[in-house]
């Protein structure tokens, strides 16, 4: 009789592990239609404050609000969130750094680790992949777990994509290939500049 409840327990363990892997990791992006004409206004993005693991001079300090990047800088920014212990998250780090890295990039990339409120890593862990995959934009990390519904993120890593104004004009759940973040990067710059 032991055994078969062990069986059991076991198998809904794997069931919800199975259950939450799929609903973090699927890829989902929500975007806005490209008609003008049926086009909600862009919600504005949530502020949020961030800790900064590296970039503190790019982004102006050890902790900073984000609407800083766009309220003062007057720069959309790409914002990933990410995490330590994320299979997905370590995939895509390397193309985010070739974005960053590209001539004349018209916007900021900062990378936000959420690993500690998602168990998938302390903040070590991520500063550990930092330095494994010699990530060089700047990233940090939040205390305030309401980041999570704030920006209501749905699957790991999601990635916003907020205008010079401060208002989400798109934002993608799951891994994003250099040519996929690279073409949206491109398609944001071009409408970011307004408002």
């Amino acid at each position: 009789m032991r055994a078969k409840t062990s069986v059991i327990g076991v198998s809904v363990v794997v069931a919800l592990a199975a259950t939450v892997g799929f609903t973090l990791f699927r890829p989902r992006t929500v975007q806005t239609p490209s008609d003008a004409a049926s086009t909600p206004p862009l919600r504005l993005a949530p502020d949020i404050e961030v800790t900064m693991y590296q970039g503190q001079a790019e982004v102006g300090g050890e902790k900073i609000a984000l609407s800083d990047l766009w309220e003062k800088k007057r720069q959309p920014v790409v914002l990933n969130f990410w995490a330590g212990l994320c299979p997905p998250c370590r995939a895509e780090m390397p193309d985010f750094q070739r974005l960053y890295e590209q001539p004349k990039r018209k916007f900021d990339l900062i990378g936000v680790d959420i690993g500690p409120f998602i168990n998938l890593g302390s903040r070590d862990d991520a500063r550990a992949l930092l330095r494994e995959l010699k990530i060089t934009y700047p990233a940090g990390t939040t205390f305030d777990i309401r980041t999570i519904r704030n920006y209501e993120i749905l699957g790991m890593p999601t990635t916003v994509f907020i205008t010079a104004g401060g208002r989400i004009w798109r934002k993608h759940a799951g891994l994003l290939t250099f040519n996929q973040v690279k073409a949206l990067a491109d398609d944001f710059t071009r409408v970011s500049s307004s408002p």
